[in-house]
């Protein structure tokens, strides 16, 4: 019923900055509340920021850094990453969930973010 897409992912030279993607498609995508993850190679799966309410939440690792934000008009969501870091080198995935719900059930595919130093 739902599909997200992600895309925007690529190499990039510390300081550097990218811009990710996350297209969503099916009835149910207007109301859903969304998030970005990211998973680096050994290393658990971690959201790192977060629709809330009409604010977001980020971990403190790309707090002032990293932005969420969304266009209604085109039914995507937006990743903007600035002052990249090799730290931030992992696969990062997009995700939504129904607001009323706390879980994410919805998942893009991922799109590879390389941060080189």
């Amino acid at each position: 019923q739902v599909q997200l897409v992600e895309s925007g992912g690529g190499s990039v030279q510390a300081g550097g900055s990218l811009r990710l993607s996350c297209a969503a498609s099916g009835r149910t995508a207007s109301i859903l509340r969304m998030g970005w993850f990211r998973q680096a190679p050994g290393k658990e799966r971690e959201v790192i920021a977060s629709e809330s309410g009409d604010s977001a939440t980020y971990v403190d690792s790309v707090k002032g850094r990293f932005t969420i934000s969304r266009d209604n008009a085109k039914d995507t969501l937006y990743l903007q990453m600035n002052n990249l870091k090799p730290e931030d080198t992992a696969v990062y995935y997009c995700a939504g969930r129904r607001f009323w719900r706390s879980e994410y059930e919805y998942w893009g595919q991922g799109t590879q973010v390389t941060v080189s130093s």
